[in-house]
């Protein structure tokens, strides 16, 4: 797993729900964004609180989630 000291996970923030430095800013929200065609930028205007390593981080950590994951699909 990379460090990914920028994502934190706490029951008491979120429903402990990976968020962005403790803030209430969670991870899905800012991969919801990107998926949905935002950019870097248009992200940190929605949340000026956030930096771009944030960002890159929340992408870091979706990648080592979904690594893990086995996925069993039919052959087209």
């Amino acid at each position: 797993m990379p460090e990914l000291d920028r994502i934190t996970v706490q029951p008491d923030i979120c429903m402990g729900q990976p968020c962005i430095r403790g803030m209430r800013i969670m991870v899905s929200v800012i991969l919801k964004m990107l998926a949905a065609g935002k950019t870097t930028a248009e992200v940190i205007d929605a949340y000026p609180e956030i930096e771009s390593d944030d960002i890159k981080q929340a992408m870091q950590y979706a990648a080592w989630i979904v690594s893990d994951q086995i996925q069993y699909m039919k052959a087209a």
